[in-house]
């Protein structure tokens, strides 16, 4: 039998997670809506999801942000895409989740959440590679990895900065207060 402390904090922990993946569908769908690989280079995105997932992975644990990855993509996916989108970006998602699950786990005290995200970004351009490179058969799509390295590197910037900002900010309300970890 669990105490009513216990339910509180599931509850709590549930309705983090539903706001996060509300969140993070918006953001992807207003990053679908913004041309970016169309002037800077294609297939890049500012990866502005992945805000919630880092965020996420700051407050809860590795099993409830692989729950928003995999919400977050198949959501995104059903509103916006196709089988090949779904394909692709769960190969970088679970690619860039696997990376920052791994880095905050055994560097959380000497890593930055900027650092985080700039691997989480690369790891996301990997994975979509990879997916790309499932499909058309041939690993000739890697010529394209140090230009969506850069692009990698210069979003996990970004992004890397926006959660260091919202996980402060979130880090004072009252719902996130039993999340927040003494490591930072």
């Amino acid at each position: 039998m669990t105490s009513l402390a216990e339910e509180s904090l599931l509850l709590k922990k549930t309705v983090i997670l539903a706001i996060f993946a509300a969140a993070a569908v918006v953001l992807g769908i207003i990053e679908s809506m913004i041309p970016v690989g169309s002037f800077m280079m294609p297939g890049a995105k500012l990866g502005l999801a992945n805000i919630m997932i880092l965020t996420c992975l700051y407050f809860l644990n590795g099993k409830d942000t692989l729950m928003l990855v995999v919400l977050k993509t198949l959501l995104t996916a059903m509103i916006l895409g196709t089988f090949s989108m779904l394909l692709f970006s769960l190969f970088g998602a679970l690619l860039s989740f696997g990376v920052m699950y791994g880095l905050m786990k055994i560097s959380r005290k000497r890593l930055s959440l900027i650092g985080i995200s700039v691997a989480g970004g690369i790891a996301h351009n990997i994975g979509q590679l990879a997916a790309a490179a499932i499909v058309i058969d041939s690993l000739n799509i890697f010529y394209y990895l140090p230009v969506l390295m850069i692009a990698g590197v210069a979003t996990g910037i970004v992004v890397g900065i926006a959660v260091r900002y919202l996980v402060n900010a979130l880090g004072h309300m009252k719902l996130f207060a039993p999340f927040v970890p003494n490591e930072y």
